[in-house]
């Protein structure tokens, strides 16, 4: 399986992306097709005693930067590495897309370029995050700032479907995220949005508030991009917070640093279990093909895994599935 690669989206490119594909290749099998400038890869490459094996360049002498207007993409930024791959996607020149570049450029170039799923009226993106429960999918977590409830309708049945594909889960329970547990909580959208997934198949177990998320209340967490990305921005800054507490806490003296010690295989369980890079990316769903958001941070083993999981993904036949599901 050929996997599409931007090699200069993220805060770490080309060489975090490099190392990743180097370590896609070894362990998952696969073969790896990079979009950017042809001589810095291979001088980054080179420089780091990076195995470019399995690996093709296409060539993309652009670079999408964070600060361009995502529309860009589609008018003078359309020969970038994020654009470049897109176009190689939609053509089928590889299995699936992975970057982490600027989220709002993927967005609108996978709905442009690639193109939505017929019947799919708005791309979402769902990201994985861990629990004391297990894994739990928030949907949308930033494509779209204004939905409908069909949206949200939609955005349900396709994260239904990822924690049953991808997660093996049989029957994933699906959250409305809401201010109150109640049906008549909520603005407009949520009220319109609770009646319809109400009556729809999939396992609806009705509003959910944030603070139940961490404990594992439910499967699959719905919400709008704007609430969604809130949440989901909130959830990293406590989890970093807790972890930056912990460390100062077992450091304060001898005693405490004798105490890390005894603890310590048990902090590094909790560590894994909480490490959104064991996860890899949030996928881009909706989208007539795999397209994986990787982290804008993300280090090697952060791509690795993204790779991993549009691997899997496309396997399961994800886009396949959404498509059944609208008939």
């Amino acid at each position: 399986m050929q996997i599409i690669v931007d090699a200069f989206g993220g805060d770490h490119a080309p060489l975090e992306i490099l190392r990743g594909c180097a370590l896609a290749v070894c362990e998952l099998g696969v073969e790896i097709l990079l979009t950017g400038n042809e001589k810095e890869i291979i001088r980054c490459a080179a420089e780091n005693e990076i195995s470019l094996a399995s690996m093709q360049i296409e060539a993309a002498p652009d670079i999408m930067l964070m600060t361009d207007n995502p529309m860009d993409i589609l008018k003078s930024k359309n020969d970038t590495s994020l654009a470049v791959g897109l176009k190689a996607l939609a053509e089928g020149r590889g299995a699936a897309f992975v970057s982490a570049g600027s989220t709002g450029a993927l967005v609108i170039g996978a709905t442009f370029i690639a193109k939505r799923i017929r019947g799919i009226k708005r791309a979402a993106i769902g990201s994985v995050m861990p629990t004391n429960a297990g894994p739990t999918m928030l949907i949308d977590m930033g494509a779209n700032v204004d939905s409908t409830a069909e949206h949200l309708n939609q955005f349900a049945v396709m994260g239904d479907i990822y924690m049953k594909k991808i997660m093996d889960f049989a029957s994933p329970r699906i959250g409305l995220a809401n201010i109150g547990t109640e049906a008549a909580k909520g603005g407009k959208l949520q009220l319109e949005a609770y009646d319809l997934m109400k009556a729809a198949d999939y396992n609806f177990i009705g509003n959910i508030e944030a603070r139940d998320i961490p404990f594992g209340c439910c499967e699959v967490v719905v919400a709008d991009g704007f609430t969604g990305n809130i949440i989901l921005k909130m959830y990293e800054g406590v989890a970093g917070a807790m972890m930056a507490n912990l460390k100062t806490i077992y450091k304060k003296n001898l005693f405490t640093k004798m105490s890390a010690l005894m603890v310590k295989s048990g902090l590094s369980s909790f560590k894994h279990k909480m490490d959104y890079t064991e996860f890899g990316g949030a996928a881009l769903m909706g989208i007539n093909g795999t397209v994986i958001k990787a982290h804008g941070s993300s280090n090697a083993n952060a791509i690795k895994n993204a790779i991993r999981q549009a691997k899997i993904y496309t396997e399961q036949g994800v886009v396949q599935a959404i498509k059944e599901s609208l008939n």
